[in-house]
Parts: structure tokens; sequence; C-alpha cells
């Protein structure tokens, strides 16, 4: 399951080894969730919140580790579909200088560019345009 697309949440299903002076002192299984929050990487383990560097330490120091589960962030619209909605607010009367602007009041978020808005917020700022400017929705 590996993918250049940010994940939002991950899991994975890790097993380690225990050995010690020569004695095989049996395995440990471990389920370890990193998830990705506006403040920061939270971490769980076996379903407990854990610390991040706990987390981390288990997944470094495992023999077998395997992604089980993973949610991925939405893809960015990306510049074809970015320059159609450009060319909308164009066509509605938005000056070029204000999309990012406009995107913004609909979203009520930062936006630096429309190129890195989701499909789901490129709908939202369409329903916005067309809802400023009802000639277009004709």
């Amino acid at each position: 399951m590996h993918t250049t697309t940010p994940a939002l949440t991950r899991t994975w299903a890790t097993e380690t080894h225990c050995r010690a002076h020569g004695e095989d002192w049996g395995t440990v299984q471990a389920t370890v969730t990193l998830t990705r929050t506006p403040a920061g990487i939270e971490a769980t383990v076996n379903g407990q919140p854990a610390d991040l560097a706990d987390a981390l330490r288990i997944l470094r120091g495992a023999d077998t580790v395997t992604v089980t589960a993973q949610t991925l962030a939405p893809a960015p619209l990306g510049k074809p579909r970015a320059a159609k909605l450009h060319r909308l607010m164009a066509c509605a009367g938005v000056p070029s200088g204000q999309h990012c602007g406009f995107a913004e009041t609909a979203l009520e978020r930062p936006v630096s560019s429309l190129a890195a808005l989701t499909e789901r917020e490129a709908r939202q700022v369409w329903g916005y345009l067309r809802a400023t400017f009802p000639s277009l929705a004709a």
C-alpha cells in the first residue's frame, strides 16, 4: 500500500521476536496507528493513546511491519481543473487577483492556490460562485 499521496491515518500490524542471551522469549504483536491532526501526529498502540516516540520505536524495532489500513488525504484538484475554475471566476467578473480570496471566503480558510483545493472544496467554491453570481448558473 505504498503511495505518494499523504495518509491522514495509517495502521500497521507489527511482530517483534524477543531474544536475550541466546534465549527466545517469545513474540510481541502490536497494532500501531498514526493519525495526522491539525495539532500534529497522534499515535495509538493496540487501540490506546500512546506517546509518538513510543509508537515509532515499536515500528522501527519490529521484525515484521505490515500496513493493514490507511486513509489517504484527498487528491488536489490540479492545474487543468484549477484553470477551469479560474475561467469560471473570470466569466463571473471576479478579478484574477481576487480568485484565491474569493475561494478563501467560500471555504472560510486560507487558500494559496486553486490547484491545491480538493474536488469537494472546488465544488464548494463553485456553489458559492453560483450563489454570488446567479447569472452564472444559467
